[in-house]
């Protein structure tokens, strides 16, 4: 069977524009592995495509999705299988674009079965987070699941609380149940990183983030802030919880200068990027192009993709 080729790299390394031409190129479709733009609500502060770039190729997982939907890593990969078996029983190819750590690990290698959430529980724990602080839960998890608190700190709140949520909801720890049986993909994938060096990466996640700021993502944040804030009191909402839209959350509550909110989002922005790097370098076998000029990288990934086609 065909090999499927992922695409993937830092914020801002230029996955999008590379994608669009090798889907003009080899006739394929994108699958777009992000955690955000799969939102409708978010668009300036996700980098989601233009309606330009959009109509230039077919792209899934885009705008499909409402703020409030319950969607997860593992919903995600089962339906990309099957959009990437639709794709090929259609004659086309395949193409899965994005950068979101665990949409490519459970699409890539599989995820293990576990309870669905329950937004009491959710509720009830982010609450609890907010009022004993991350480090009281962070000794419950040790506690309780000490292996899966290994593979944490008490600042992973998201997956902290899911941790004990799931604890909760099925009686057994998280790392028992991702050490069983996974539901493998059907698939097998080859990774291809666009790789800058650092300091270029970092001069264009800042200039980006301007960019964004002169597109309108304060207005955009002040709309999401006024229309979820009710619903983020009573529980948090992940994809709102995420750089871009936190740190200009924090500037609308009037905690901090707007300035500050756009340095922060920068710093943030290169952190995220520091660490998503290191998540595709210790989880998966990638083979790095040198995206320092993109004609040499679209040359390079086109000869790995003639060879899977």
């Amino acid at each position: 069977m065909k090999k499927v080729l992922v695409l993937l790299g830092a914020t801002a390394s230029g996955k999008t524009s590379m994608a669009i031409e090798l889907a003009l190129k080899f006739n394929a479709e994108i699958i777009s592995a992000d955690s955000r733009q799969i939102y409708r609500e978010l668009s300036i502060g996700s980098a989601k495509p233009s309606s330009e770039e959009l109509a230039m190729a077919r792209h899934h997982f885009i705008n499909e999705k409402d703020l409030l939907d319950d969607y997860d890593a593992a919903s995600f990969a089962q339906d990309a299988w099957r959009r990437i078996a639709d794709v090929w029983a259609r004659g086309k190819n395949a193409l899965v674009v994005g950068g979101s750590t665990l949409y490519l690990k459970s699409l890539v290698v599989g995820f293990s079965e576990l309870p669905s959430g329950d937004d009491a529980v959710r509720a009830r724990l982010f609450k609890e987070l907010e009022e004993l602080g991350s480090e009281t839960l962070y000794e419950r998890l040790k506690r309780l699941d000490p292996e899966r608190a290994k593979t944490l700190d008490h600042t992973k709140t998201q997956r902290l609380v899911r941790s004990l949520e799931v604890i909760e909801l099925s009686g057994r720890k998280m790392s028992e149940l991702q050490a069983e049986r996974r539901c493998a993909p059907p698939f097998e994938f080859e990774l291809v990183g666009l790789d800058l060096p650092r300091e270029r990466l970092y001069e264009r996640i800042n200039r980006r983030v301007d960019e964004m700021m002169r597109k309108g993502l304060l207005d955009e944040a002040k709309w999401l802030y006024e229309t979820f804030g009710e619903r983020r009191k009573q529980a948090k909402i992940n994809a709102l919880e995420t750089v871009g839209y936190k740190e200009l959350f924090s500037f609308l509550d009037g905690t901090i200068a707007l300035q500050v909110a756009i340095d922060l989002v920068k710093q943030h922005t290169r952190n995220y990027a520091k660490r998503q790097l290191t998540f595709f370098r210790n989880q998966f076998a990638v083979r790095w192009i040198d995206a320092s000029s993109p004609s040499f990288a679209l040359n390079q990934i086109s000869s790995i993709l003639t060879r899977l086609t």
